[in-house]
């Protein structure tokens, strides 16, 4: 077999309707679009609109509420910070501050803080300073011999 002996299966392609070509091609001049109507115009958006009837999005019954002003937390797990130590990328003997972790690439940015949470093993001695961990994650890092600070949050 050669380069230009390469095929498709058949039926694999299929070749584009090129529409508004002359009347000979079956979808000249309105090109498939019927005659007059919203729908014959260019730049319609009308998906969710149901002619009138109220639209399903809003038949269904909304639930629960979104507080507006809650805050978003940074989630570094124990696993990863323990793996950036072992790579040099940050220096357990020294305290581990948010910024530290900004620095090291571990976090890309720290929203309104950084939560420590408790997923995979550290076995470092690590001080840490962090706005929020959970309790399992406190109990691993003293486990560990280290410890872990809840600051309040710099900037409320």
């Amino acid at each position: 077999m050669k380069l230009n002996e390469l095929r498709d299966n058949p039926g694999a392609t299929k070749s584009r309707k090129r529409v508004g070509r002359g009347p000979g091609s079956g979808t000249g001049k309105t090109a498939g679009r019927g005659i007059k109507g919203q729908k014959s115009r260019s730049g319609v958006a009308i998906n969710g609109y149901e002619g009138g009837q109220m639209p399903l999005y809003q038949r269904l019954p909304k639930r629960g509420f979104n507080k507006p002003n809650r805050k978003s937390f940074a989630v570094v797990n124990l696993g990863l910070i323990q793996k950036f130590i072992d790579l040099g990328k940050l220096d357990a003997g020294s305290e581990i501050t948010e910024d530290a972790l900004v620095a090291s690439g571990l976090v890309r940015r720290k929203l309104d803080g950084v939560r420590v949470l408790a997923k995979g093993e550290l076995t470092a001695k690590v001080t840490l300073t962090v706005t929020g961990a959970s309790k399992s994650a406190i109990d691993a890092v003293e486990k560990a011999g280290g410890a872990l600070t809840v600051a309040a949050a710099a900037a409320d």
